[in-house]
């Protein structure tokens, strides 16, 4: 090698051998020399930092140089510590309980505690603080973890015992359940825009899973008014200092500290009543600019939390800048249990390198999500240099053990041993929860239907049986796309009819393609306002026969597919003969007040009349929805699109061409819809509504199936959902004209049962509903209707009106949701 290229390869080797980095760690203690969980370490005047595991054990990677370190964790006082790395370092730490001081303030009896003076500026400031910052990019480390802390053996006939060894869980059924770790790449832009690049995941015992981590969930901001967590709080939880908080919460001044030359104010805050929607626990002020420097809070069964009964929030903050303070890191800590289950475990997210009001292309924003294939693959020695927060002894175990265990999952020998025990027959599965065959390896799924649950009544056909099976075939693992064939026999065994139909889904390209035909045995009413369950329950037991039926022979192929965005299109080309079918069984087991069934013809209850003759269609519909959003998460299986805040709105176009193929039909339809669900309302809940309209012309030949139906409902029980009605006859209004329909749902979300001592802990929903519709031979007829639900289950009272003034009927109502 030549003198001079020697050199400088011993120049460059040198200096990449300097520029390496050096480790700092140790252990973080109290005074008793207990592990501080989590607590921070962060370099001074950097956004460079990390966090001790549960064990108060850190771990922090650095160029050599000099650093001030900086050590801190909630209720202790921070520590300093100057190091001159040039090799990697132990430093332990201990921290001391901190020590507010009262000194200065005279708190004379009956006046009000320095705290509310505090508040009420910090309130002042909390909307310029939460609008100081238009954009900002940082890593994020999120490490997730769940503990089963007890379990019964056996639950519901399941051998939890035997799971739990499955899962890695010891002879107590206890140990880790969830452990993954996840880096990301976190981008936001007011007023909510985000994009988030997960770079890296790791998840115990799934080495083909990609993490649940995400920095947007874990996202939470207290100069936010509230913070609405969906399915954990069905109330907006009130931030300590919102507009209104003085109307929530008491306050306290516990005293202040001094810390890197700034004063911290800790207050006490407590809800004015225990069961609103709002934390209890410790925030800390910084005195003169009256922003957050962190806080400590905590939820509890109180509050009407879901699926846990605590959960407690930490969150630090630090400068990033000399103006702007960002979150350094957030935690939530969560415990719960349900029948015998008792579970625990902690979400944290640490941040960095944050860049404020960097130059962001609006664009990018559309894709709030990406993950890409290979992230999950990083090694073990990638994560022991990457990972902020060091693994405990239990952690390492549980990635060692179930690493093991995951591989012998994927393993074709596992896969066939477990599907041949599931795949055995059983003649009491069968009945009641069908018979299912699968080859998890080659991704082939045979599926027949419960027995039980195909057995039917109704005044047509009798009993009947309607059974079905299909077979599922994954065909594009990459994108997720999936053959599936299905077939289905009905067979009345009081008019001896029997009816076989079929189909085939696949994708082609872009497109969902659907080819199906054969004959059944139909609603009506298209719109299958009642089940067959509900039908034959009422048949049976109230000699109540709601369902009016007939029998179609069909071919229809059908086409969807997402044309960009939100915009969605499907069509379909299908031809039909359909026939009226009578009454044939008179069966039910009791007879109340000798109530007699109506006859196959709505119009005319009291004598089977065919409703229309036997005819022919053929009919080409299109139509397509679009919802105003753009935005979507990509996974290594392809794009999900999300739903936006603003309504979806519908167009179709229905032609029934006369003379294609013995076709009597002859009309044109088109209708348009606009729908929002779930439109938050802040701390008075939420409200959904629909609303369609539609005309039919040219209809030089239309028969009843093809009218215009609307979802009503005269039984007992119904499924609700935002464009169904009450109490309207599932028939006798449906229309060949045109039509207007709205419906309005308003849930007050626990606003007003959450106040009532009795009945709180049942969380209670209340809801309040208004349905209209109105065609040219059934004016201006209205619905109102009032209740409470809980857990999937609804009751509610209606009370119906014609021409808005007369009464038409009432009843109680009650719907599920399961």
């Amino acid at each position: 090698m030549k003198p001079a290229l020697l050199a400088l390869f011993l120049l460059l080797f040198s200096s990449q051998l300097f520029a390496q980095d050096v480790t700092i760690s140790g252990k973080i203690t109290d005074d008793g020399g207990k592990g501080v969980p989590f607590a921070t370490v962060y370099i001074r005047n950097t956004t460079k930092g990390t966090s001790a595991n549960s064990e108060g054990e850190y771990s922090l990677n650095l160029k050599p140089g000099q650093y001030d370190v900086q050590y801190k964790a909630v209720g202790y006082k921070a520590e300093s510590r100057k190091a001159d790395l040039r090799t990697s370092q132990i430093i332990n730490i201990a921290l001391k309980a901190e020590l507010y001081e009262l000194k200065e303030v005279a708190i004379r009896a009956g006046a009000e505690d320095p705290a509310y003076a505090i508040i009420r500026k910090a309130i002042k400031k909390r909307k310029g603080y939460l609008n100081e910052v238009n954009a900002y990019t940082c890593e994020v480390y999120i490490k997730g973890l769940q503990k089963l802390l007890a379990a019964p053996k056996k639950f519901l006939g399941v051998d939890v015992q035997k799971i739990a060894r499955e899962n890695g869980l010891d002879s107590n059924r206890r140990g880790i359940i969830y452990l993954s770790e996840s880096q990301s790449k976190y981008s936001f832009m007011r007023p909510n825009s985000v994009h988030e690049e997960v770079i890296s995941s790791k998840t115990s015992g799934r080495n083909n899973a990609f993490t649940f981590n995400r920095a947007s969930d874990l996202r939470v901001n207290f100069y936010e008014n509230f913070q609405d967590w969906e399915g954990l709080s069905p109330r907006p939880v009130i931030s300590p200092i919102s507009d209104n908080a003085l109307f929530y919460y008491r306050y306290k001044w516990m005293g202040i500290t001094i810390e890197n030359g700034e004063t911290i104010n800790k207050i006490l805050v407590t809800p004015r009543r225990e069961h609103d929607p709002c934390f209890s626990g410790y925030i800390y002020v910084l005195e003169d600019s009256w922003r957050l420097q962190s806080l400590s809070l905590y939820l509890t069964k109180k509050n009407n939390i879901n699926f846990v009964d605590t959960l407690k929030v930490n969150q630090e903050f630090f400068p990033v800048n000399a103006k702007v303070w960002m979150p350094a890191s957030i935690k939530f800590e969560f415990t719960g249990g349900l029948f015998g289950f008792k579970f625990g475990g902690y979400f944290i997210s640490l941040y960095k390198d944050y860049e404020i009001d960097p130059k962001l292309d609006k664009k990018q924003f559309a894709e709030v999500l990406r993950i890409t294939k290979g992230i999950n693959k990083k090694d073990s020695i990638y994560w022991q240099n990457e990972r902020p927060i060091p693994l405990t002894e239990e952690e390492k175990t549980d990635y060692q053990k179930k690493a093991i265990l995951a591989a012998k999952r994927e393993s074709k020998p596992y896969l066939d041993s477990l599907d041949k025990v599931n795949n055995k027959f059983s003649a009491g599965k069968f009945i009641l929860g069908g018979y299912h065959h699968r080859n998890r390896y080659d991704k082939e799924y045979y599926n027949f239907d419960p027995l039980l649950s195909s057995i039917l009544f109704n005044t047509v056909e009798g009993f009947a049986l309607d059974y079905g099976a299909s077979y599922v075939k994954q065909i594009d693992s990459a994108n997720n796309k999936y053959l599936s064939v299905y077939a289905k026999a009905r067979y009345g065994f009081s008019n001896h009819l029997l009816n076989i139909n079929g189909g085939v889904s696949f994708p082609a390209g872009q497109f969902r393609l659907n080819l199906s035909g054969g004959s059944n045995v139909l609603d009506m009413n298209n719109r299958q306002p009642i089940t067959d369950f509900t039908n034959t329950v009422h048949s049976l037991f109230a000699r109540q026969n709601f369902e009016k039926l007939y029998q179609k022979q069909y071919v229809n192929f059908s086409a969807s597919n997402r044309i960009s965005g939100g915009w969605l299109a499907s069509g379909y080309a299908e031809w039909s003969d359909r026939k009226w079918l009578s009454n044939t069984s008179n069966f039910s087991f009791f007879h109340p007040d000798n109530r007699q069934y109506t006859s196959n013809n709505p119009f005319i209850p009291g004598a089977d009349v065919p409703l229309f003759p036997q005819n022919q269609a053929f009919k080409l519909s299109v139509r397509t929805t679009y919802d105003f959003s753009n935005k979507y998460e990509t996974y290594p299986t392809g794009k999900r699109y999300l739903p936006s805040v603003y309504p979806t709105i519908g167009f179709a176009f229905t032609k029934a061409i006369k003379n294609v193929f013995g076709s009597d039909a002859d009309y044109n339809m088109i209708a348009v819809d606009i729908a929002k669900d779930d439109i938050p309302l802040g701390f008075y809940g939420k409200t959904s509504f629909y609303a369609a309209a539609g005309k039919f012309f040219n209809a030089k030949n239309i028969n009843y199936t093809d009218f215009r139906h609307f979802s009503g409902n005269e039984a007992l029980f119904y499924k609700p959902g935002n464009s169904k009605f009450l109490l309207l006859d599932y028939y006798t209004f449906s229309t060949g004209d045109k039509y207007l329909e709205a419906h309005l749902e308003h849930n007050f979300s626990g606003f007003i049962t959450n106040k009532i001592p009795i009945i709180r802990k049942l969380k209670l929903q209340e809801i309040v509903n208004v349905n209209y519709l109105t065609t040219p031979t059934f004016k201006n007829y209205v619905e109102l209707g009032f209740g409470l639900q809980t857990a999937g289950l609804r009751v509610m009272y209606g009370t119906s009106y014609n021409n808005m003034s007369s009464k038409v009927n009432s009843a109680i109502r009650i719907g599920l949701s399961f």
